[in-house]
């Protein structure tokens, strides 16, 4: 199924608006969709996006899903495998990278002093 993002020439971003927090994260993590044609129902497209976490903040359980990711840290820390309570995990600092397939599980997260994360999600072209 072919993709269907909007073409976007080099544009300038206002990184002081556009963020939501996406569904089931904390307050304090928020992310801003660069271009997007995912339908995670019919299992097809992709998102690119920024996220980004406050300093502090945490995510208590870890994520799992049915499309590819790569991550990318730009800038910060992002502490991977924390618990419940936001202690322990393993630090990262930028640059860093992560590329998951399907079914991995991955996480939690914590952030000591806040970081961006440049994220693309899609699904693999022949529907697996």
């Amino acid at each position: 199924m072919p993709m269907n993002k909007p073409h976007i020439e080099f544009t300038k971003l206002d990184m002081n608006s556009g963020w939501a927090t996406p569904d089931g994260y904390p307050s304090g993590i928020k992310q801003k969709i660069l271009a997007s044609d995912i339908d995670e129902s019919k299992k097809s497209g992709s998102r690119t996006r920024l996220l980004r976490f406050d300093p502090g903040v945490y995510t208590t359980a870890p994520f799992v899903h049915d499309h590819w990711e790569e991550v990318y840290l730009m800038s910060g820390d992002l502490i991977v495998g924390n618990d419940s309570h936001g202690k322990g995990g393993e630090p990262f600092l930028s640059p860093t990278y992560a590329c998951r397939p399907p079914g991995v599980f991955h996480g939690p997260f914590k952030s000591d002093k806040g970081c961006l994360l440049y994220e693309i999600h899609y699904y693999d072209e022949s529907g697996k």
